[in-house]
């Protein structure tokens, strides 16, 4: 049995056949595809054997035995009704690592395995299309290319990836896309929303419900998926939620797809699209409406504002569209189009969407109007690795009774880890605790009125409803004169002291002597 720790170290360190070559944000996708091929062939030899009657047999004695019966038809409908493809044993991960220690491993080998398994269905069409096998990147020569991915496949060879405890593969490619986040910097901003921030963002939305019946979860910005997944930590049943997700980005989206199969969710618990969330919505032929809706978007990204949108069902109501500047209230607007009556939506943006004017003062006014935003939340700066800028959630309801809202502040509970900043367990709990309640807490939350929020022309910059402005302790001068005048007093005994220890010296040459003198002359 494999430990998630295990295997996060082993599949970190495999990228050091990568490291050197390339940034995270590139070796990411040969890592990460690796680790998917090799835990898809590995599934189906593990099976093999426990069909074949040897439950204990290891992959090499599982290749030896799936050779030996690979022309019988019963054992192969069985795989594929099993797994929804079938890996043929030339293309086993087993059987192109054999190549590798024996030195007669081609690229071509694992570009026509790749090739295979796309073409078994459309769940798995297009998701090695970032392993480009004839990069540069991976050596000037084709030679240097074959050694180089030989690398990356000898390295995750040794590794035990189906047979580990729990969830602990799905865990560690959590660990391994959280890591190239961290290493790829501001390009990280694109497929990965820190672990707390998303535990923070579930949360919010499961707060008095009660979906142990089943429940459906949109993300229209999903990046790798890892929002979504999340919400199988925090329900009683995770085998009844439903993933809904879109991403624009098409590598991205393939990374989210696999990160799915990894943690073991049925293709028939996820629906996930590669598109533009703003320019097409969600298709009317899925389902459209959601009970909670998860986003942590591009921040203040450029969009086409076109007029056409005016008519759009998710702007329709609100009359002005966001600015083509920042499509934040677009994102908004998006998710809260199709988010259930009964259900919640969190949505991470930048502090601007709270007091910017023009248009999107014009949408906030309407949201507060129609009492659909519950709570505002303030977050730490730094809490991202594409942004240093600090950021707020936004909460939002369609079945609120009033227009009150709950402003908490909690930009100022974190720890620092390394150079980023890291909302702790208490932190979190905190804030849920405080948007459970919604009652006012000295220095840190306030539940401000539609007439409060009224007489703030609807401005929702945190400051004006959360006072967190601490004063000083006073300063005793009396005390302070004393302690100045004692320091005084030592810093001239310890002169005079120097000065004694001084005089005794004698310089033994002219350069000495004047060096003595200097000093003399300095410490009067």
């Amino acid at each position: 049995m494999t430990t998630t720790t295990n295997l996060e170290n082993g599949l970190f360190s495999a990228a050091d056949a990568l490291r050197s070559k390339m940034d995270a944000n590139q070796y990411k996708d040969y890592l990460l595809g690796t680790v998917f091929y090799k835990y898809l062939s590995d599934s189906q030899l593990y099976t093999i054997a426990e069909l074949l009657g040897e439950d204990e047999a290891t992959l090499t004695q599982a290749q030896q035995l799936y050779e030996q019966n690979a022309s019988n038809t019963d054992l192969i409908q069985e795989l594929q009704a099993t797994f929804g493809y079938v890996i043929a044993p030339e293309y086993t991960y087993t059987n192109i690592l054999k190549a590798v220690q024996n030195h007669t491993f081609q690229l071509k080998q694992l570009g026509d395995a790749f090739n295979k398994l796309e073409s078994t269905g459309k769940e798995f069409d297009g998701l090695f299309e970032d392993y480009d096998l004839y990069s540069k990147r991976l050596g000037n020569t084709a030679q240097k290319q074959a050694d180089t991915i030989a690398g990356v496949i000898a390295a995750i060879g040794k590794l035990e990836i189906v047979k580990t405890s729990g969830d602990s593969l799905g865990d560690a490619y959590e660990y391994l896309i959280s890591q190239f986040a961290s290493e790829s910097g501001k390009k990280a901003g694109e497929f990965y929303t820190p672990q707390k921030v998303s535990e923070l963002l579930t949360r919010l939305t499961l707060v008095d419900k009660d979906y142990s019946k089943g429940m459906t979860v949109y993300d229209p910005a999903m990046g790798s998926g890892s929002l979504l997944l999340n919400f199988r930590n925090y329900v009683k049943h995770p085998d009844r939620i439903t993933y809904y997700g879109q991403e624009i980005n098409t590598s991205t989206y393939n990374l989210a797809r696999m990160n799915m199969i990894l943690h073991h969710v049925e293709m028939a618990n996820q629906v996930l699209r590669n598109g533009d969330t703003l320019d097409e919505d969600w298709p009317a032929e899925e389902v459209t409406n959601f009970d909670a809706v998860v986003m942590n978007p591009p921040y203040s990204l450029k969009w086409s504002a076109a007029e056409g949108f005016k008519e759009d069902p998710r702007f329709a109501a609100y009359g002005v569209l966001p600015p083509k500047s920042k499509a934040d209230y677009a994102f908004l607007l998006h998710g809260f189009y199709h988010l259930k009556h009964s259900g919640a939506m969190a949505i991470v943006l930048p502090h601007g969407i709270l007091f910017r004017g023009g248009t999107e003062g014009k949408i906030r006014q309407k949201l507060l109007e129609n009492g659909a935003i519950a709570a505002i939340i303030g977050l730490p700066a730094n809490l991202f690795y594409s942004t240093s800028i600090p950021t707020t959630i936004v909460v939002l309801k369609k079945d609120k009774t009033d227009r009150n809202v709950l402003f908490i502040d909690a930009s100022k509970e974190f720890e620092k880890v390394k150079t980023q900043n890291v909302l702790r367990e208490s932190d979190i709990q905190r804030i849920i605790d405080t948007y459970q309640k919604r009652v006012d807490v000295d220095k840190y939350a306030h539940l401000a009125t539609f007439e409060e929020i009224q007489e703030n022309e609807f401005n929702l910059n945190i400051p004006r409803y959360v006072d967190t402005f601490e004063e000083e302790e006073p300063v005793d001068v009396n005390q302070l004169l004393t302690q100045m005048k004692a320091i005084k007093q030592e810093e001239a005994q310890l002169t005079d002291q120097i000065n004694t220890m001084m005089a005794e010296l004698v310089g033994t040459t002219p350069e000495a002597k004047a060096t003595l003198d200097l000093l003399k002359e300095v410490l009067k």
